[in-house]
């Protein structure tokens, strides 16, 4: 039985061990934000002692004018009242001025803390952001961020007032009555221990909640983006019930702590009656054995609330300490992964403008990848595109056509083997995520973002004219249908591209790409929405154009397959050109 009390003590340490190392490096995250706002800090905590200093001198000045009205000590009532009425004032201004301050530097802190994790999560690498739901993402970035920024401004200014108001007021009864003493620091260790024990539990309410609202907000964003997809299988009914369960258990799980936190709550209240009373009684002890004077009493009670108060306060700190760690390993999960590489995109700029006007070419040479969960994709997978070119990459859905094109945009990186980009005179640049400025995408379904049409495709070229703007959605074929609309370039573009069909969502997509004039245009799937007429249309157009792009078509449809210059088959895990036959066989056969 020893040695397993011994073994339960030993893993027990090392539970705690990992928690207070778990929450030493949370601190230390914290501290790392902190510290850039340390003049915020200080003017915030210079602000809330001139507070306490005013409120303790105006404590003091209240004992003289309850003596002077009771008549144990004459003076000149009229002063007094007016260093009451200068106090109050000053009170007010120093309360006023710290609201304002204190919304001030919260909204910068907030708003600058929030825009920094906005951009670390935008930078984070694109496959390690994936084991992330987009409701996850946003209770972080949104919720969690705010904790912090909140907690940055707050915890050590509040910690270090807090403390000043209970040793200055516990320096005040001790100079005066130092009986008082007892009766103002009764309550302190039942609030201590009831602290103790709201510790753990707090630390798990707080992870469980979290939780919970990441769950929530992840079901609410992705229902409302899936709404006609719910609509259409009728799942409506199911949905609702489904949040009303998730509302249920998000309910059960905060009352549950709500309980304990009323018990707690009613029993500190209680030791704050009694320490209050008591208090009364022993000053009106006092009093009446001519101990102390009326002012002296009154003073003395309101000292002994400011001392429960303070401890109560500090203890009230603890929730906001775990809440504020919590949070802190929370972002830290998020933009402590691995980042993008954009060391090289000055030079990349250059590299870029160097050689737009001849054309880029596109290697991939003996690329492999394999997912996180061991499936390989690729092995050794080779081709090539050169300028004016057009490439198709076809194979089974599955296969790996679109995970190829997200190593094409340094979206993943390859296991093994390059993805190069090379210029007429054999320079090159190894592709990475600095590169991506030397692509456009078009990806599967309708990708257009709400707003107007032109201020879509000023998205990829803020300086494009009208004209620049027409002739590529000429070349889409995409003017045909925005020419009739009353707004023209200026028509609305909802949500998802709501507004539009999904055929000229996908022809909206095509000119925005190519407006962007990248040296390489990959379409994945881009004209799945389009009658064959339009798709072999929209090819013909790129293939005229005499920008010499790159471009490489993923397709189910192999219509289109006799405009490439070459076909890749992505099968075997690698890239298999093939001859003309083949290609017209598929084409036959399709």
């Amino acid at each position: 039985m020893g040695s397993i009390k011994e073994r339960a003590k030993f893993y027990l340490k090392r539970v705690k061990e990992g928690r207070l190392k778990e929450a030493w490096a949370q601190t230390k995250w914290i501290y790392g934000y902190a510290k850039r706002y340390w003049l915020a800090m200080i003017f915030y905590t210079a602000l809330g002692l001139s507070g306490v200093v005013t409120g303790l001198f105006g404590t003091w000045v209240s004992k003289d004018v309850v003596d002077i009205i009771t008549g144990h000590k004459t003076g000149e009532i009229i002063k007094y009242f007016t260093l009451m009425i200068g106090i109050a004032v000053v009170n007010i201004l120093i309360g006023q001025i710290t609201s304002y301050a204190s919304s001030w530097i919260s909204i910068k802190v907030g708003q600058e803390l929030s825009s920094e994790m906005y951009e670390k999560i935008m930078e984070t690498d694109w496959e390690s952001l994936t084991n992330y739901h987009t409701g996850d993402l946003l209770t972080r970035w949104g919720t969690d961020t705010a904790t912090i920024a909140s907690g940055v401004l707050n915890f050590i200014p509040n910690l270090i007032i807090n403390i000043f108001r209970l040793v200055s007021a516990f320096w005040m009864v001790i100079k005066n009555d130092w009986t008082f003493m007892v009766f103002a620091l009764a309550g302190i260790p039942v609030s201590m221990i009831l602290s103790k024990t709201l510790i753990n539990r707090m630390q798990n309410n707080n992870k469980r909640s979290m939780a919970m609202s990441a769950k929530m907000s992840g079901f609410n964003q992705e229902s409302f983006a899936n709404i006609q997809t719910i609509k259409a299988f009728d799942l409506v009914r199911l949905y609702v019930a489904n949040l009303k369960q998730l509302q249920k258990e998000y309910k059960d799980m905060k009352l549950e702590f709500q309980r304990m936190s009323i018990w707690t709550s009613v029993i500190l209240g209680l030791v704050g009656l009694l320490v209050s009373y008591s208090s009364y009684g022993w000053g009106i002890y006092r009093v009446w054995s001519g101990a102390i004077s009326y002012g002296s009493m009154t003073m003395f009670l309101s000292l002994s609330g400011q001392l429960t108060g303070s401890v109560n306060q500090l203890a009230s700190m603890i929730p906001s300490a775990i809440s504020l760690t919590i949070s802190a390993g929370r972002l830290m999960d998020i933009v402590e992964m691995p980042r993008e590489d954009y060391s090289k995109y000055p030079e990349a700029q250059e590299f870029l403008k160097a050689h737009r006007d001849e054309g880029l070419a596109l290697y991939v040479r003996d690329v492999t990848y394999a997912y996180k969960n061991g499936t390989e994709v690729f092995s050794a997978a080779s081709f090539e595109a050169k300028p004016h070119e057009i490439i198709g990459l076809v194979g089974p859905s599955g296969e790996g056509k679109t995970t190829m094109l997200r190593l094409l945009l340094a979206l993943m990186p390859p296991k093994e083997g390059k993805i190069a980009i090379v210029a007429n005179d054999q320079e090159e640049m190894e592709n990475a995520p600095y590169m991506r400025q030397f692509f456009s995408y078009v990806p599967q379904g309708n990708t257009m973002l709400s707003g107007t049409i032109r201020s879509n495709l000023l998205n990829v070229k803020p300086d494009a004219t009208d004209e620049e703007m027409i002739d590529a959605l000429k070349r889409a074929c995409a003017w045909e249908f925005v020419e009739k609309l009353p707004a023209k370039l200026d028509a609305e573009v909802k949500e998802r591209g709501g507004g539009f069909s999904e055929g000229q969502g996908q022809r909206l997509a095509i000119a925005r790409a190519l407006l962007r004039k990248a040296p390489i245009l990959l379409l994945d799937e881009a004209s799945s929405a389009l009658d064959v007429a339009t798709e072999r249309k929209v090819l013909k157009n790129i293939m005229q154009d005499t920008y010499p792009r790159v471009c490489i078509v993923t397709t189910h449809r192999p219509t289109v397959l006799n405009l490439c210059k070459r076909v890749y088959a992505i099968r075997n895990k690698g890239c298999e050109m093939l001859e003309q036959e083949e290609v017209d066989r598929l084409i036959k056969d399709f």
